[in-house]
């Protein structure tokens, strides 16, 4: 990985954006941080190791061909403790590939451990783990769009060389193609093959006129781009106007946004004991896209926001016989795409 690059990632395990100057490099300059509407220019130097004559060396020789708010920010395998020191307190920092970022810039103070970086082995699955999930998903959602690491990274607030990784396995099993872009409903199977399932079932659904319910259980009624409850399965997909057939009374699925939700509606609505029947069932998004973005359908006489109908589609598909003829025969309207 360049060095360009690991400073990146680094940064963007912090949730600081981190971006290429471009341009030449006349300027010394190689990247932004936006950091608190505070944009700061970096000046980046690859080292091996860094001992406190070295990083001597690096200040005096440096520091003065830099523009007075540029930082130095050294890159290193190594940087021993007084190396550290002698770069700090020249207003510089450092990036120690075992795990720590260190920068003394004029407006803030970054100080804190990172992932190191070590020498991953090639990635077998492109679905292993959290992070393929929540890439695959996102390209589903925009099958069409070209994308590059660094922009899908920032959107899902995950590490770019990780990304990186997703992505290369993907193009590497032929389900994207060199633009990151969906070749076929190759993915979506994929998905569909690792979609969690595992519900939990309620007593009664909450109502959501109840003002307390509102706010104890976080329905996120307000604002649809915030996390919140989002109607899912048979539901949803009867709302967006699959062939099938949603009466009243029949169990509500919510995706919702974390643990803790689970644990309060079992409390407020009811648990459901062997025998009985379920009204409704909740489970963590297994992606957080599932519960941002919701869709408001002027139709939808549950009056429920929805979540995107991709994450419809994968709970579908998950029987085998009814749900996936359903989704043979259904085609999103408007703005959405089918990837299935």
């Amino acid at each position: 990985m360049d060095i360009g690059a690991l400073a990146v990632d680094a940064f963007a395990q912090l949730g600081v954006v981190a971006r290429p100057a471009g341009g030449d490099h006349d300027t010394g300059v190689d990247l932004v941080l936006d950091l608190c509407t505070v944009k700061t220019p970096v000046k980046l130097k690859r080292q091996s190791l860094v001992t406190e004559d070295s990083a001597r060396r690096l200040c005096s020789q440096v520091l003065p061909t830099l523009a007075t708010e540029v930082v130095l920010l050294v890159v290193a395998d190594r940087v021993t403790a007084d190396a550290g020191r002698v770069l700090t307190s020249n207003h510089s920092g450092y990036l120690d590939l075992r795990g720590r970022l260190v920068l003394h810039a004029p407006h803030f103070i970054i100080d804190t451990q990172v992932e190191p970086v070590t020498k991953r082995p090639e990635r077998s699955s492109a679905l292993s783990g959290q992070v393929g999930l929540e890439v695959a998903t996102a390209l589903l959602m925009e099958p069409n769009r070209s994308i590059a690491v660094r922009e899908l990274a920032r959107q899902l607030q995950r590490s770019p060389s990780t990304v990186s990784e997703v992505l290369k396995a993907l193009r590497a099993q032929r389900l994207v193609d060199a633009d990151n872009s969906v070749l076929d409903s190759g993915l979506f199977w994929e998905v569909a093959d690792r979609w969690p399932t595992v519900r939990v079932p309620l007593a009664s659904p909450p109502l959501a006129g109840d003002a307390s319910n509102t706010a104890a259980l976080k329905l996120g009624l307000e604002d649809l781009d915030a996390p919140g409850w989002a109607l899912t399965d048979s539901a949803a997909a009867a709302a967006y106007g699959a062939p099938i057939a949603f009466r009243t009374g029949q169990v509500l699925d919510f995706f919702v946004p974390d643990q803790s939700i689970v644990r309060r509606a079992t409390t407020l609505l009811g648990g459901v004991e062997h025998g009985r029947q379920a009204k409704a069932t909740i489970r963590v998004a297994p992606v957080p896209a599932a519960v941002t973005g919701r869709v408001d359908l002027p139709a939808n006489p549950l009056e429920w926001p929805l979540t995107h109908p991709l994450f419809v589609a994968l709970d579908l598909a998950q029987d085998t016989g009814r749900g996936r003829e359903i989704l043979a025969a259904w085609t999103p309207g408007g703005r959405w795409t089918r990837v299935w």
